[in-house]
């Protein structure tokens, strides 16, 4: 990679770490003709951004070198300046919870919320709870931000979880926050949920919602085997979460954090091959953003369709241990046990996108310290043994080595959790996983489109008409 070529990418990459925003679907500008300007001019789109003459202005060697809004960068050196950036970019979360405010819907309704807790997780509670909602957070050790918890705390809202717990101390915290008496449970992985099943503390829930791919999958065990016993709303399952959310959301954040990590290590992303496994939406995310930064991408799958899919898209495809030998090799799973030993002796790099407990068949105490270029210790990247490097320590390495996805992401992620609570407390349902009415992405799509000042068509009344009809308009006035 020219020198140009990693100049234009650390310039998109500094503005995604130092505005928390997202890249594809912007309009940016590019002032200038020499070779960093045309880099970025070949960047961008690959990246899905829109060229033109309006947006983000980059100006390569210029003071600033970023324009946002007609400015420089935003500063946010504190937690308080992350939390209410946060809030200036979801308008569809914002005026989502107005609504609920207007209608007295949540009222009273005492509301936990156990997600990763950074600066959007914090708009979201405060949004709910400025529309009368009474609400507290808990977050898991590995998953707080200290200082934007010390921010609700400050604003009014209880947090529970610390990072300094493990084992009996965490599942304490967890129950504490259990134990407040919720109504509604908005959770990130199940985890939550799950416990309070195990502790028989479902009585009081009205029902909760679920963000998560990995954290469906044993509430739908649950359900099948009838010990599920409350109803949940399949968040996830929303195309305005899941198509938008773990393709750009976390394939931008997780592969710019990862190129942010090796590029302190002294490692540029483009010297090894990637290995993505699993191709939904995370792999699929995760894989477009790799190659638009031009790393060479193999894709292994257990389903073929999904493998099939992958081969269509021009990717490599192929068996793990076959492909993952001198790679960086980026689990997109969400299942345990995804990276083995093997793979963990044989690979350059791994890391994991999105990210469950033990998805890497590590052992910390193998890890090393990584020096970087100068001989300073790398924060993020570290050697197992004689083996791969890890980055985040095998954790979800952009909430670990980043500020996690986009806000403007997280802003149609979070409406579709405020239209689940709407719909848990407007409608008696019964236990179980349940979906969201498809109206509910008709209308966040809408919303964000407005937001964005986009229009777009409607179907003509004959179109609509003709969609009625039952009749095959080819052999119509044919005599039998």
């Amino acid at each position: 990679m020219t020198d140009e070529t990693a100049t234009a990418q650390r310039l998109v990459r500094r503005f995604a770490r130092e505005t928390n925003l997202l890249v594809s679907g912007r309009d940016f500008s590019v002032v200038g003709t020499d070779g960093v300007a045309d880099a970025l001019r070949s960047l961008l789109p690959a990246l899905g951004a829109h060229l033109g003459d309006a947006g983000v202005v980059f100006a390569p060697g210029e003071t600033p070198e970023i324009l946002l809004d007609g400015e420089a960068l935003p500063v946010r050196n504190t937690a308080e300046d992350r939390v209410d950036a946060a809030g200036r970019h979801m308008p569809v979360a914002t005026a989502l919870a107005r609504r609920l405010r207007e209608a007295g819907t949540v009222n009273g309704v005492r509301i936990g919320i156990a997600m990763v807790l950074e600066p959007k997780t914090a708009q979201l509670a405060l949004l709910l709870r400025d529309a009368g909602a009474a609400v507290a957070a808990y977050a898991h050790p590995d998953e707080i931000d200290v200082e934007v918890a010390e921010v609700l705390r400050t604003r009014g809202i209880p947090v529970d979880g610390d990072p300094s717990l493990s084992g009996a101390a965490e599942r304490a915290a967890a129950v504490s926050f259990l134990r407040r008496g919720l109504d509604l449970l908005l959770d990130d992985g199940s985890h939550l949920i799950r416990l309070a099943h195990e502790e028989g503390l479902t009585a009081e829930l009205r029902g909760a919602a679920e963000e998560t791919t990995s954290g469906l999958a044993p509430l739908r065990l649950m359900e099948r085997e009838s010990v599920l016993g409350i109803p949940v709303i399949a968040v996830n399952d929303a195309l305005t979460k899941t198509s938008f959310d773990n393709r750009y959301g976390t394939g931008q954040s997780c592969v710019f954090a990862i190129a942010d990590a090796l590029d302190a290590a002294g490692i540029d992303i483009r010297e090894h091959p990637a290995v993505v496994i699993g191709y939904g939406p995370v792999g699929e995310g995760v894989a477009a953003h790799l190659r638009a930064l031009g790393v060479q991408v193999g894709i292994t799958e257990t389903d073929p369709v999904r493998a099939l899919r992958a081969a269509h898209d021009g990717y490599r495809i192929g068996r793990l241990h076959d492909l993952s030998p001198g790679a960086l090799v980026v689990s997109a799973t969400g299942a345990p046990h995804t990276v083995d030993a093997e793979v963990l002796r044989t690979a350059a790099i791994v890391a994991v996108a999105g990210g469950v407990p033990q998805e890497i068949d590590l052992d910390p105490s193998t890890l090393r310290p990584c020096t970087g270029p100068n001989g300073e210790v790398s924060p993020h990247v570290e050697r197992a043994g004689d083996g791969a490097l890890v980055i985040a320590r095998g954790g979800c390495v952009n909430l670990s080595a980043g500020e996690g996805n986009p806000i403007e992401i997280m802003d149609l992620s979070f409406s579709v959790q405020l239209f689940a609570v709407e719909h848990l407390l407007s409608h008696d349902l019964p236990a179980g996983v349940h979906p969201l009415p498809p109206e509910v992405d008709t209308t966040v799509g809408t919303a964000a489109l407005a937001a964005r000042g986009e229009r777009i068509d409607a179907r003509s009344q004959a179109q609509v008409e003709a969609q009625r009809e039952w009749r095959s308009p080819r052999f119509r006035g044919a005599s039998a």
